[in-house]
């Protein structure tokens, strides 16, 4: 018999702690200040999160503690300090995104458990078992599962499952996103996005919102999501009021207790001041999950008049003093956000904000965004316990010093990634000294491994994995290993660390740049795994790279990015064309492999122009990416010869590599 299964609701402010607690919560998901993936929220101080654990902890409720953001190697001695204090709480455990993390945490703060957010990318079974092998309590799935891909999960391991099942989505899958990065260093995997996927873009001069989806809404397959095991429903928004964890918890709290009155709660959410609501996968309408308006709030109204003193419009609901209201474009663009004070309603509802320094027009959008109804406490009343103390300096720089590495190789290589078989012609193979192929699925068929050229260099190619290995395409990725070893070829680079468990023992493993290499600690766990190599990410920045004591990786020189990694399909254009533009002038493309839509810059990046300070600095692994690119000869010299005499090619752009990433 199925128990029901927890309620776990965000928690980005005081407000919203109380509201999720009175609203029926079993348990609440926060921040501290720092290392999390909500940096814009309020989040809490260790004295407030010593408040909170007595009070839910007297309440018989939980809570968990996110560090889900990759962390900088300057960011390490803080971190373990963290990571020390909370050893000494009761937290009930910490969710992470971070291997280096997870590194810290099971050898020197094992008391923790440790969740796996939903960032680490865990989609199938592989995931599953493997993070239990590695001792992880639970999984929060890619929210891009369909129901019976969840139950084979369920079926294949035993770790607590944990699904998201309300609230805003983002279009790439979590972890995998690099697109605000891109844009301006402002990393999602540092907590810091930029919501790329709500913005508008030129489709031939046509603006349009490609791929804001619209919000997640599991309401009604509560029991069925029961029934397969789910451990946890999580409901997202740190960001949100305590009004929407409130209503929102009161709802899923109804639905879990009572199945029959799942209609009844449903009708809670329609003021949950979110987008329009999808089931997504679960629900397997997601050619209906992207929406044309990425506002979030109900819509009102129109404005009709305009002028010095304010703005006028004939709403659909009645206002009162203190609800907040946002004013977009026409076009979708977020002109306003504001608190109604001083404004007029007649009989017939036509409300007359007074207003007088605004940038309001006529044809704008009003979007009712708060009620403000419902009143919690901002403050925590009760007492805590104190802070505990962190452990020594002593005992810090012990940790610190033992993850330090020393140059284990000196040999200078040159690594090439192809997409194409194809490009085996034009590659000449005694110039490089790896070649990593990643091929769709259906042309691994046409790798004809007997070819005498492929068995003479053999020992130089890797065979690659994707990102995204949905559960239907496990056999077909064992079936891949087994013809490759048996053909001799025993390199694989891997894009998860749970596909280890696809390869056998004596097979050689590598990890691409989709398993953050971004500090010394994560480093420490590849090599305690036997990894071969391991790649820096590509949205990696010099000062960041040059900080770490490992010299041994791959360094990325040449590449387009997958800004965008998403289950999702989308359309660029009704024609076989996909290309597109932002509103700052820059091109884009779009592709389909093996069912993943990826999104990439027009421009490559280049890092070309920084080989003779990496050298210098001892790095001796770098990495020409030749996929998106259609296979030449002339450009893989070109490219070639840049790279061994450090010019920069034109024209590219040095992405976070100078500017750094925040």
């Amino acid at each position: 018999m199925n128990t029901k299964p927890e309620l776990l609701l965000p928690a980005g402010n005081v407000e919203a702690f109380h509201g999720a607690m009175e609203g029926g919560a079993d348990a609440v998901y926060l921040g501290l200040r720092e290392f999390n993936a909500r940096e814009r929220a309020s989040n809490f101080t260790p004295e407030q999160l010593q408040s909170i654990l007595k009070y839910t902890g007297d309440q018989g409720k939980k809570v968990y503690l996110t560090l889900n953001t990759v962390i900088k190697n300057e960011e390490l001695p803080r971190l373990i300090e963290l990571l020390s204090i909370l050893s000494q709480t009761s937290i009930a455990a910490v969710i992470i995104q971070d291997w280096g993390v997870y590194h810290l945490l099971r050898n020197y703060f094992p008391k923790l458990k440790i969740h796996a957010s939903t960032q680490m990318q865990n989609h199938n079974s592989l995931g599953a078992a493997f993070s239990e092998r590695m001792g992880f309590e639970r999984i929060i799935l890619a929210r891009e599962l369909m129901l019976d891909e969840l139950k084979s999960v369920r079926e294949n391991s035993n770790i607590e499952l944990e699904a998201f099942t309300h609230g805003a989505l983002c279009y790439s899958m979590s972890g995998a996103c690099l697109f605000s990065s891109y844009l301006g260093g402002s990393g999602a995997n540092r907590g810091l996005c930029a919501q790329p996927c709500r913005r508008y873009y030129y489709v031939n001069e046509e603006k349009k919102f490609l791929f804001s989806l619209k919000d997640h809404q599991l309401i009604d397959y509560v029991p069925q999501l029961t029934q397969a095991g789910v451990k946890a429903f999580k409901i997202e928004g740190r960001m949100k009021s305590g009004e929407y964890t409130h209503k929102v918890a009161q709802a899923y709290r109804m639905a879990i207790d009572n199945p029959d009155r799942i209609k009844e709660a449903k009708n809670l959410l329609q003021r949950d001041m979110g987008r329009d609501k999808t089931s997504f996968f679960i629900g397997q309408n997601i050619s209906q999950a992207i929406t044309e308006n990425p506002a979030s709030g109900i819509l009102i109204g129109k404005v009709t008049r305009q002028d010095e003193e304010g703005f006028s419009f004939p709403s659909k609901m009645a206002l009162k003093e203190g609800n907040r209201i946002r004013i977009h474009s026409a076009d979708g663009e977020v002109k306003e956000a504001l608190k109604l004070k001083d404004f007029e309603a007649n009989r017939r509802n036509f409300i007359k904000v007074k207003y007088p320094d605004h940038q309001v027009e006529k044809g704008d959008l009003i979007f009712l965004s708060d009620l403000r109804e419902d009143k919690f406490k901002n403050k925590l009343e009760v007492k805590g316990d104190p802070v505990p103390e962190p452990l020594s300096e002593k005992e810090k720089q012990k940790i610190l010093r033992e993850q330090k590495h020393k140059k284990k190789h000196n040999q200078h290589q040159i690594f090439v990634r192809i997409d194409s078989i194809e490009w085996l012609k034009k590659i000449y193979i005694r110039s490089v000294d790896k070649v990593i192929i990643q091929l769709p699925k259906r042309s691994w068929k046409d790798l004809k491994t007997g070819n005498p050229f492929l068995i003479k260099n053999r020992k130089k190619f890797i065979i690659e994995f994707p990102k995204f290995i949905a559960e239907k395409d496990i056999p077909f990725y064992r079936d891949i290993v087994k013809h490759f070893i048996r053909e001799g070829f025993n390199h694989f680079m891997i894009s998860q660390l749970s596909q280890m468990n696809l390869l056998p023992k004596e097979a050689m493993v590598s990890v691409n740049e989709n398993v953050y290499s971004f500090n010394d600690a994560a480093i420490s766990l590849y090599n305690r795994l036997g990894l071969r190599y391991w790649t820096y990410p590509l949205e990696n920045d010099m000062e960041n790279l040059i900080s770490g004591t490992d010299r041994d990786g791959i360094v990325p020189m040449f590449f387009h990015p997958e800004l965008f990694y998403s289950r999702v399909p989308v359309k660029v254009h009704d024609e076989d064309d996909n290309h597109f533009q932002d509103d700052m002038g820059n091109a884009y493309h779009k592709s389909v492999k093996d069912g993943m839509t990826i999104i990439w810059p027009d421009i490559p990046i280049s890092f070309f122009q920084y080989a003779p300070q990496l050298k210098k600095e001892g790095f001796h692994n770098f990495m020409i990416d030749l996929s998106k690119i259609k296979p030449s000869q002339n450009r893989f010299n070109t490219l070639l010869k840049r790279l061994l005499q450090g010019e920069q090619v034109q024209p590219s752009s040095n992405f976070n590599f100078g500017r750094g990433l925040k």
